[in-house]
């Protein structure tokens, strides 16, 4: 196995084929560790974290701004939480969206374990205050 570490701080790693992909694992486990701060790193900006060749095929680990996903929801979640604020009950958005209520339910509890809350009101409530519902529609 090859390391070089690019200007950027991160680590390039190239595996021969008669190497193990548990090893390939390891290194990425312990590339992250010696990552500087987020900080040091330009705060949110995009950096590639491991930069790895295995059998011949490159596989790269970027660390991504955090508010890409905007609240860390999913782009269902997203598209749920989007019709919650605009007031519609969960049979409409089942209905709407061509899945079950129980579905709905289920990415609603999922959402409210994420953002810390516990009621449709404070969910709204949070993604307005973070700016979330704007970029929603």
């Amino acid at each position: 196995m090859a390391l070089r570490r690019p200007t950027n701080g991160a680590a390039a790693v190239r595996f021969t084929a008669s190497e193990r992909i548990d090893e390939l694992l390891g290194e990425v486990v312990r590339q992250v560790r010696l990552l500087p701060d987020r900080h040091e790193l330009g705060g949110d900006a995009p950096a590639v974290i491991l930069d790895a060749e295995v059998q011949g095929i490159r596989c790269l680990f970027i660390r991504s701004p955090s508010d890409d996903r905007k609240s860390g929801l999913s782009p269902r979640e997203r598209e749920i939480a989007r019709m919650v604020a605009k007031g519609y009950a969960n049979k409409t958005i089942a209905s709407v969206l061509d899945i079950s209520n129980w579905t709905v339910g289920t990415h609603l509890r999922r959402i409210f374990a994420k953002m810390g809350v516990s009621t449709r009101a404070a969910m709204v409530a949070q993604l307005a205050s973070e700016g979330v519902l704007s970029d929603l529609g």
